[in-house]
């Protein structure tokens, strides 16, 4: 009888180092086209260095003055406030399948409303501070 289960045994762990093979072999595959691809765009394409190629560029406004300059603050509230509620998005589609499994309902509907109550209390706090408003 030992022969027979060792003998299964070792055909699935053949079969699960065989599956993370796979995965090793197409990561490997990735990086190497990565590497292929950046190697290539080195190799083809022209140097030619000139004074307007070595400034510093952004956004289309060319560097002139100093480097500092003030940005208004509520461009950082709008952008948190919109990883707040992408973080609620993401965090709905999971809920959604759990909340559809036999046995996690009521569970998962308190954790859900909890969620959401704090996501509101964050709303509430941005509408009361004026961040809402684009005056």
């Amino acid at each position: 009888m030992g022969g027979v289960r060792g003998t299964t045994d070792v055909h699935l762990a053949a079969g699960y180092f065989h599956a993370y093979t796979v995965v090793g072999l197409v990561a490997v595959v990735g990086v190497l086209f990565v590497a292929v691809a950046f190697a290539a765009g080195h190799l083809l394409r022209p140097v030619v260095p000139t004074r307007e190629k070595m400034l510093t560029y952004e956004c289309g406004v060319d560097p002139v003055g100093e480097g500092w300059a003030q940005t208004q603050i509520r461009y950082y509230v709008y952008s948190f406030l919109y990883v707040i509620f992408a973080v609620d998005a993401i965090y709905l589609f999971p809920w959604a399948t759990v909340f559809a499994a036999p046995g996690f309902g009521g569970t998962t509907l308190v954790e859900m409303f909890i969620f959401i109550g704090f996501l509101a209390v964050g709303l509430l706090y941005a509408w009361k501070k004026g961040v809402l408003e684009w005056t």
